[in-house]
Formats: C-alpha cells, structure tokens, sequence
C-alpha cells in the first residue's frame, strides 16, 4: 500500500483522456470569438478546466477501484492494483477538483465554474456510481458530462450560452456512442466478468455492432450541422467529409464483425478522429479571419 510514486497521482487524472478534453475546449475558446480569445483566459480556463477533469479521473479510480481490478485493461491502475491508499487518491480528487472550480470562479466566470461542476458530478458521481452499473445505455446518458468541453470553452471566453456551443457539445455526444462502444465490443468479456451491463454484455455483439454502425451515421450528421447553420465553411465541410468517409469505413468494418480486430483499431481511430473534427473547425474559424 506505500508503493505508489508521483506518477500514480498522475495516473489518476487519465491524462491522455484529459488532453483530449482540452483540445475540444481550446476549439471552443477559439471559435467564440471572431479574433484571438484572452490569452489569460485561456490559461485559466484551460488549467481550471484541466484540473477539474483531473479530478472526476480520479473520482472515478476511487468509485471504480474494485471493478478495475477484475478487468486486464485497468487491473494495474493505482487502486485497483492497491500500490495507492484510498483516502490518498479520494483526497487528490477532492483537491484537484476544489481547485478547479475555484480558480474558474476567481479567474473566468461563474457560469463556465458551475457548468463544470455540473460536469463533474455527472461523471464521477451519476455515471461512474450509478448509469455504468445501472443500464446498458449508461454511455449515451452519461456522455452528456464527457461531452461539455467546447460548451465550457466557450462560455470561459463568452460568459454566455448559445446554439453555436451547444453544437459544438452535440458533436462530441454523438460521437461518445460508437467511440465506446467498439472498445466495449473488444473488452466485452471483461465487462462481463465484472458483471458490467455494457451493451454487448446485455444485448450481444451482433447489436451492439449494428448500434456503431447507426450511431456512427448520426455522428456524420451532426458533424455536417456546423456547416449547414453558417458556423463553418467550406474549409470545414472538405476536411469534415473527409474525415467521416474514414470514421465510417471503421465503423462498417466493425458492423460487418469479419475483423476481430476492427473494433479496437476502429476505437484508437475514433479519437483521431475527433481530434480532426475539431481541428478543421479551428482550421476554418482562422481561415476565413486570414481572407477577411
């Protein structure tokens, strides 16, 4: 139980996880302004953000810590391998996510620290404790609260909601189904020995498969919205199209289930995948400030 290192703590706050998040956030930033969004608001918006995912990470670690242990993938996180006490990871969570809040109400706004919070609570607590044991849907409901970064961006620099932030969340939301999903389909007999009701586990492979492949169509038409309400140009709508025809040929090959390796590649894709979404908009947004 004293084997653990700093690199453990920040194991905890699912780093490459909390990168990802930021990138949508920066986006958000980005595109909520016609210019260059406040240096210092980006600074703290992104470190208070950052923080406060660090946290619900490590929340979860805490929550998940007995289910981790009986899986391969997270079997040798901090906790479930028992390295760490945990009152030292709950008090790291508690701290990181104090702090996070805190430095957004000091330094950004109020509305982006309780959306945040809100964030939060809704993974480490109602996801994490409650849907992921509860429902075989827990990843489309609880997606809600992994899919608010380039809302909280936004309103860091707007103070503000609006339809255009609130796409931008969609977007990710969509998305979260067949990006999970395919990693469910390949740790599905994992799940199942932790007698988690991810969808393959309830519903089988063959429907889990089929709900990749549609929930992979309504991410290509959500991401098309951007362009269809005047958010975007054509920038977008080349890079995005371009994009969507590889995000749907993993998904197809995943439906298909030839390949057992398809998921797992299409899941590693997938994050890719979101990555390029939101660059092109980035990309776009800048574009047309250069033509102007």
């Amino acid at each position: 139980m004293a084997d653990w290192t700093w690199q453990d703590l920040l194991t905890l706050c699912k780093p490459r996880v909390v990168v990802v998040m930021l990138v949508c956030a920066l986006v958000g930033m980005a595109l909520a302004t016609p210019l260059l969004p406040s240096p210092a608001t980006v600074v703290f918006g992104l470190a208070g953000i950052g923080l406060a995912a660090g946290g619900a990470a490590a929340f979860n670690h805490v929550v998940d810590r007995r289910l981790d242990a009986m899986m391969l993938r997270t079997a040798r996180r901090p906790l479930a391998s028992q390295r760490m006490p945990t009152p030292l990871a709950l008090g790291w969570a508690t701290l990181l996510s104090v702090a996070g809040i805190a430095l957004l109400l000091w330094q950004v706004n109020a509305l982006t620290a309780w959306l945040t919070l809100g964030s939060l609570i809704g993974y480490a607590l109602i996801y994490t404790a409650f849907l992921k044991r509860a429902t075989p849907q827990n990843i489309v409901i609880g997606g809600v609260a992994g899919a608010a970064p380039p809302l909280l961006g936004w309103t860091a620099v707007t103070g503000q909601l609006g339809p255009e932030p609130l796409l931008l969340m969609l977007i990710v939301f969509a998305w979260t189904p067949p990006h999970f999903w395919a990693l469910a389909i390949h740790k599905r007999d994992e799940y199942a020995r932790a007698g988690v009701p991810m969808l393959p586990v309830t519903h089988g492979e063959a429907f889990t498969r089929l709900q990749v492949w549609l929930y992979g169509w309504l991410t290509v038409a959500v991401t098309l919205m951007p362009f269809v309400i005047g958010m975007s140009g054509a920038v977008y709508l080349v890079g995005v199209m371009a994009l969507n025809a590889r995000f749907m040929v993993w998904n197809w090959r995943v439906w298909r289930g030839r390949d057992p390796r398809a998921p797992l590649a299409a899941f590693w894709f997938s994050i890719r995948y979101i990555l390029g979404v939101f660059g092109v908009l980035l990309l776009d947004h800048y574009a047309g400030i250069w033509v102007l």
